[in-house]
C-alpha cells in the first residue's frame, strides 16, 4: 500500500457562539475520516482554527465591556473544550487572528493585484445612522428580492438559496439598531471574479472531479454555460471599524472576513508546521503531490468552491484535491429550536453526562457521503444505540468474556483447538474481510459501512446465541467446546472493534485495555489470505471484562431537552460552519418561509395515493432533456421506468442502488423520451436545491408507505 500524506479540514467555527450537535455533524464526519486514515498507515494531519474576525466579534466584545482579543481567547478555549469531548483530535486548534493567517492573506491579496485580479471602485453601502458604521451582509435584513420571504440577511436567502447584495433587499433594516439604514458611498476593494480567466478556470476546474456531482451541477448554475458569464466581482474589503486584518496600503480598510477565513487552513497549517518541523511547501505549492480535502457544510459550498480555488489558483497556490460538502441537521424532522429544547448545544450533551459516543455512532449511522441533511431523531437515537452498539457489539464480549477470565485464567484457545478455531472463521465467516468497509470509509459512505459492520455482529450473536456457552458451561466435561465457543466470540469481537474504531475512538481503547493487545490498526488482507490472519494469536490472554458502554435511559434525553428549553435566553451566537441552525441563532426563531401548506384532505383522499419503497437498479441521462433521469425502479413485485426531473440536483451514478419512495398507482404518461410509471417524491424549491426522499434502513423494495 503506498503512504498517502494527506492534509484534512473542517469549516471554522465562528468565535461568537457556542458548538452546537448541527455543528458537530461536520466535525464528528471528518475526525471518523481522519482516524481511518491513520489506522490504514498514511500521514495525515487535521487542522482548524477559529474564525475571528468580522462586526459580529467588534459588537458583541463592546456589548461585553471586553477586547476582541480577549473575547476570541475565551471561546477558543470553549470550542476546543466541546470538541475533546466528543474526541475530535485536531493535529492543530487555532486561530485565524494570527500572524501566519495575516501573512497569507497579505501574499496572496499582493499576487492577486499583481495579476491584475484587484480593483477598487466606490460602491453604495447600507450605513447605520444611529451607530455611525457601514453595515455588513449579516447585520442588514430584510426581504429577499427574489422570492420575497422577510427576514432574510444580506448576503443570501435561505428559502431561495439566491445571492445579492445587501442594497438590492426590499424594505431593509439594521440588525444593530433596528434603524432604517441610509446609502452612503465609499471605496472598495474586489476580487475580480468575473475575469474571463477566472470564469473559464472554475468551470473547468468545478467539473475536474473535485466536487460531489450534486455540488458541481450547482457550482455550474452559478457559473453558467460557456459564452455567458454569470460571476460577479467579489468585495473583499471593508470599512472601519471593524475588527480583522487592515487591507496593506489602504488605511481604515479591512479584510472582509470571508477572505481571511479559508486563509486560517494555511496559518493553521503553518503554525504545525513551524512546530513539529513539517516541510508547508510540500502540502500548499502548486505542484504538490499531497492531498488536500476540505469538509464543509452544503451553505457555505459557494465561498469554497469558488471563490477559494480561484484565490489560491492566481496567487501561484495549490488547490483542494475535494471539497467534501454535507447537509443539515434536523431534530425529530425539524430545524433546530430553542422552544423546543432541541437547539443543544455539545457542553450541554456533555454536561447531562450522555456519552460522546453514542452520538458519533448515531451521526455515522446517517451519514452517507453525500449532501442530503441527516435527522437526529431522539427515540431512533436512543433505540438505535441501545440495540446496536450495547445489544450487538458490546453484548458478543459481554456473553464470553466471563467464561474466559474465571474458568480458564484468562486465556484463548491455543494448538490444535486454535486450529478448529481459523478454520471455523475461515468457513463461516470468510465474509468478514474488510475490503467493503474500506471503501465505504474512504468514500465517507459511513451508514454503508455501519450497516455492514452489524451485518458482522448479528452473524456472530447468532452463532453464539445458537451455541449458548452459558448452558454448556453447565455441563460437566465440556470445558474444552466452552473455551473454544467463547474464545471465537472474543475473536470476532476483537474484528468488530478494528472496524469501529474510527468511530469509537474512547470505547476501542477500553478494549485495546480488555484484549490486552496492541492499539488496533485497520486490518489489511491480500486476495488470496483468508479472515483468520486477522485474529489474536494463540493462547492470547486477556483482561477481566469490565462494562464499555451503557444503555441510553429515556429519561437522560428528557433531561438533555428540558435543559435546553430552560436556556431561551441564550445567545448561541452566529456561526458559520454549515450546520442549518447556524444563522438561525442569531435571527430567533422566526420560520423559514416555506411554501403555503395545500387544502386540507380526507385520510380516504389519502389512502388512495399507493406509496411505495423502490430501488433505484439503475439510473442514466435521457438524450436531449434537460431536465430529466431515466430511473429504473425495483417495487419488489416488478421493475418500472419513471423520468424524473432531478437532474440538476443528482449525478446517475450516486443514484444506482439507493431507496427512495414512489408513487406507484399514478397513472402512466407517454412522455417523448418513453413512458413513465410513476413518480419519485422529492423535496426542495427546484434547481440543485432537490432532494430525493430515502426509507429508513431495513426497509426493502415493495414496503407500502403509510
Amino acid at each position: 500500500m503506498n503512504k498517502r500524506k494527506i492534509l484534512v479540514t473542517s469549516a471554522l467555527p465562528y468565535a461568537n457562539g457556542s458548538i452546537h450537535l448541527g455543528h458537530l455533524v461536520e466535525y464528528i464526519q471528518t475526525d471518523i475520516w481522519v482516524r481511518f486514515q491513520k489506522m490504514r498507515g498514511h500521514e495525515i494531519y487535521y487542522v482548524c482554527a477559529d474564525d475571528t474576525h468580522g462586526t459580529p466579534i467588534m459588537l458583541r466584545a463592546e456589548q461585553e465591556g471586553i477586547t476582541p482579543e480577549a473575547l476570541i481567547a475565551r471561546v477558543h478555549d470553549e470550542h476546543y473544550g466541546d470538541f475533546t469531548g466528543f474526541h475530535i483530535h485536531f493535529d492543530n486548534y487555532y486561530s485565524t487572528h494570527s500572524d501566519e493567517t495575516r501573512h497569507y492573506a497579505e501574499d496572496i491579496y499582493q499576487k492577486l493585484k499583481a495579476g491584475g485580479l484587484i480593483t477598487a471602485r466606490g460602491i453604495e453601502q447600507l450605513y447605520d445612522p444611529q451607530r455611525n458604521m457601514f453595515l455588513p451582509d449579516r447585520f442588514v435584513k430584510g426581504e429577499c428580492p427574489k422570492c420575497g420571504a422577510k427576514d432574510q440577511y444580506g448576503d443570501s436567502c435561505e428559502a431561495c438559496g439566491a445571492a445579492y447584495t445587501p442594497t438590492e433587499l426590499k424594505n431593509p433594516y439594521s440588525a444593530v439598531s433596528g434603524a432604517t439604514p441610509v446609502k452612503k458611498s465609499s471605496e472598495h476593494y474586489f476580487f475580480s471574479l468575473s475575469d474571463e480567466r477566472c470564469v473559464d478556470f472554475l468551470r473547468r476546474w468545478t467539473r475536474a472531479g473535485h466536487l460531489q456531482p450534486e455540488a458541481a451541477n450547482k457550482m455550474h448554475e452559478w457559473l453558467g454555460d460557456a459564452g455567458e458569464n454569470k460571476m460577479s466581482d467579489w468585495d473583499i474589503s471593508r470599512d472601519a471599524p471593524y475588527f480583522g486584518f487592515e487591507i496593506p496600503g489602504a488605511p481604515g480598510k479591512y479584510f472582509y472576513v470571508w477572505l481571511d477565513a479559508p486563509i486560517g487552513y494555511m496559518g493553521s497549517f503553518k503554525h504545525l508546521c513551524a512546530r513539529e518541523n513539517i516541510d508547508f511547501d510540500a502540502y500548499w505549492r502548486k505542484d504538490a503531490e499531497t492531498e488536500l480535502y476540505h469538509f464543509i457544510g452544503k451553505d457555505i459550498l459557494y465561498f469554497h468552491a469558488l471563490f477559494w480555488p480561484a484565490m489560491l489558483n492566481y496567487s501561484g497556490y495549490r488547490t483542494p484535491t475535494q471539497i467534501f460538502a454535507h447537509g443539515f441537521l434536523t431534530v425529530n424532522g425539524e430545524k433546530m429550536s430553542k422552544s423546543r429544547g432541541t437547539f443543544i448545544t455539545a457542553h450541554s450533551y456533555l454536561k447531562q453526562g450522555l456519552n460522546p459516543e453514542w452520538l458519533r455512532y448515531y451521526y455515522a449511522a446517517k451519514l452517507n457521503g453525500s449532501m442530503e441533511d441527516i435527522d437526529l431523531n431522539l427515540d431512533d437515537f436512543v433505540a438505535r444505540v441501545n440495540s446496536d452498539l450495547v445489544g450487538k457489539f458490546i453484548n458478543i464480549a459481554s456473553r464470553c468474556a466471563g467464561f474466559i477470565t474465571k474458568r480458564f485464567d484468562g486465556r484463548l484457545v491455543d494448538g490444535e483447538d486454535y486450529r478448529t478455531l481459523q478454520q471455523t472463521v475461515d468457513e463461516r465467516f470468510a465474509n468478514w474481510r474488510p475490503d467493503a468497509i474500506e471503501k465505504a470509509f474512504e468514500a465517507r459512505d459511513f451508514s454503508l459501512a455501519v450497516r455492514q459492520i452489524m451485518r458482522f455482529a448479528d452473524e456472530a450473536n447468532e452463532m453464539i446465541h445458537a451455541m449458548a456457552p452459558w448452558e454448556i458451561a453447565k455441563i460437566p466435561g465440556r470445558e474444552a467446546d466452552l473455551q473454544r465457543i467463547c474464545s471465537l466470540g472474543i475473536q470476532l469481537f476483537y474484528l468488530l472493534a478494528r472496524y469501529l474504531k474510527p468511530i469509537l475512538p474512547e470505547t476501542i481503547r477500553q478494549v485495546e485495555d480488555f484484549l490486552n493487545c496492541s492499539k488496533l490498526t485497520w486490518p489489511c488482507l491480500a486476495a488470496n489470505e483468508p479472515v483468520s490472519q486477522l485474529l489474536l494469536p494463540a493462547g492470547h490472554a486477556i483482561h477481566a471484562y469490565q462494562h464499555l458502554l451503557t444503555r441510553i435511559d429515556g429519561k437522560q434525553i428528557d433531561a438533555l431537552v428540558a435543559a435546553n428549553k430552560q436556556s431561551l435566553s441564550a445567545d448561541s451566537g452566529t456561526t458559520k460552519t454549515g450546520a442549518k441552525a447556524a444563522t438561525e441563532a442569531t435571527g430567533g426563531d422566526k420560520p423559514k418561509t416555506a411554501a403555503p401548506i395545500a387544502e386540507t384532505i380526507t385520510i380516504d383522499d389519502f389512502s388512495k395515493i399507493d406509496l411505495r419503497v423502490a430501488k433505484i437498479v439503475n439510473a442514466e441521462h435521457v438524450e436531449g432533456a434537460e431536465k430529466l433521469l431515466k430511473l429504473t425502479l425495483d417495487i419488489g413485485s416488478e421493475q418500472r421506468t419513471v423520468f424524473a426531473g432531478i437532474k440538476s440536483a443528482y449525478d446517475p451514478e450516486q443514484l444506482k442502488g439507493r431507496m427512495t419512495v414512489m408513487v406507484a398507482n399514478l397513472a402512466p404518461r407517454q412522455m417523448k423520451f418513453g413512458l413513465s410509471e410513476g413518480m419519485v417524491l422529492a423535496a426542495g424549491s427546484g434547481g440543485g436545491e432537490l432532494f430525493i426522499l430515502s426509507p429508513d434502513t431495513g426497509a426493502q423494495p415493495g414496503m407500502r408507505v403509510k
